[in-house]
């Protein structure tokens, strides 16, 4: 069976990648199970330079295909901030909770037609062969006052998608998975890697 490693060890996002992926007859494990323990510091400006970095560290030590990907939340009014600094909006050791507190203490006083946001996604699929592949996933939508729903992680409670009234994280998971950024992208992936022959 072939084995695609995913350079993180967030359950939430393997999770989701596994569900949005399906089961094509593959194992698909996280860097800890593939028995990748080094810390990757995500020290590039953009989400494609942390994505190549962080499934090259991994691919480079268990020669699998790797899967990495790299997303954050870009706000309008904030000029796309937080952007690749999404995690660590609050600070280095912030939480989910502290970075969504942070963002609507900024945004407390915006208006809604001025609450735009979009959620950007971008996966880097490196092979052991040599061959890298990107593909970007994009959801719009805006910024709610204050948090809603349990579901998700991340910005997931503060973020509803254009077309819903409800947060990601109000939303059942098959209904982030059809629309969330990165569904979008993981779908592309998944179809250059039907095209690459990567599937049996």
């Amino acid at each position: 069976m072939k084995r695609i490693v995913i350079a993180s060890n967030n359950e939430g996002k393997i999770k989701e990648i596994k569900e949005i992926l399906g089961d094509k007859g593959f194992e698909i494990l996280s860097m800890k199970d593939a028995g990748f323990s080094d810390e990757i510091l995500e020290d590039k400006d953009s989400f494609e330079g942390n994505a190549l970095k962080k499934a090259q560290s991994v691919m480079e030590v268990v020669k699998e295909i790797t899967l990495a990907d790299d997303s954050g939340l870009e706000v309008d009014i904030l000029d796309g901030q937080p952007g690749v600094h999404s995690a660590r909006f609050a600070g280095n050791d912030a939480t989910d909770q502290r970075n969504n507190e942070k963002l609507l203490r900024l945004m407390e006083d915006t208006p809604d037609h001025n609450r735009g946001a979009q959620f950007r996604c971008v996966i880097a699929l490196v092979i052991p062969d040599g061959r890298n592949f990107f593909a970007e996933g994009i959801c719009r939508g805006k910024i709610s006052k204050m948090p809603f729903g349990n579901n998700g992680f991340g910005y997931d409670p503060i973020f509803i998608p254009q077309g819903f009234n409800k947060t990601f994280a109000e939303l059942q998971e098959h209904q982030k998975n059809e629309i969330s950024h990165r569904a979008i992208a993981i779908k592309k992936i998944k179809d250059i890697m039907v095209k690459e022959g990567l599937f049996d």
